[in-house]
Formats: C-alpha cells, sequence, structure tokens
C-alpha cells in the first residue's frame, strides 16, 4: 500500500517559502531548517493534513505548472484574502469555466495553488 507522505515544492528564497506556507497553513518545521531543505507539518498533528517539504531550487518555475495544490476552504475569499496578504499573488488566468469554484494563486516562490470553494454556495 502507498500513501502520500509529503508534498515537495521548488523553492528559491527558502525561509520566505517557509514563512509564507507556515502562516498560509498553520504548519510548524519538523526540525530546524538545513541551508537547503525543510519539512512542514501540521501544527495540530499527521492526522490534520499531508506534510509539504521546501527544496532550494534555482531552476524555473514551468507555466503551467504539471503540478499544483488544491486548498479547500469554506471561505473562499476570506482565505484569498489572507493568502493575499501574506505574500500570494492573483494570476491572470483565462481558462476558468462558467461558475468555477477555484481561483488560481501563487505563492511567493512562483508555484501556483488553487484555492477551492467547499460551501457549497
Amino acid at each position: 500500500m502507498l500513501t502520500v507522505g509529503t508534498v515537495v515544492l521548488g523553492v528559491e528564497d527558502l525561509h520566505r517559502a517557509m514563512a509564507f506556507w507556515c502562516a498560509a497553513l498553520d504548519y510548524v518545521p519538523r526540525s530546524e531548517p538545513r541551508a537547503d531543505w525543510v519539512i512542514l507539518d501540521p501544527r495540530a498533528g499527521a492526522d490534520a493534513g499531508t506534510s509539504i517539504a521546501l527544496s532550494q531550487d534555482r531552476s524555473r518555475v514551468s507555466l503551467p505548472p504539471r503540478m499544483h495544490l488544491d486548498l479547500y476552504a469554506d471561505d473562499q475569499q476570506a482565505e484569498i484574502d489572507r493568502l493575499v496578504a501574506l505574500g500570494a499573488r492573483h494570476i491572470d488566468w483565462d481558462r476558468y469555466p462558467p461558475g468555477a469554484d477555484w481561483i488560481v494563486l501563487e505563492d511567493t516562490e512562483g508555484n501556483r495553488f488553487d484555492v477551492i470553494d467547499t460551501s457549497g454556495a
């Protein structure tokens, strides 16, 4: 049996990305960050979500990305506002279908993610 243990994101500025993702998801470093690597775990424990690792990587972000995170929000606009205040950026994306329940953002390193409305509204 396989399970997803950790999602790894390439980042240029490890400390900036760590600050963003810790604040965005209420995660904490598993241990002291190395110069080029850190694993972030949910503050509430392993059952609260999948770990995210940040790996220092100087390669360019591929657009469109081949992988991205889907983040679920019961108050989508409030979460988007909070994430933007933390340093996320809106993406000018022209492929939303009518009635899309997600908004595309990118983190401080250019890694894209979707904020999906789970309120059922």
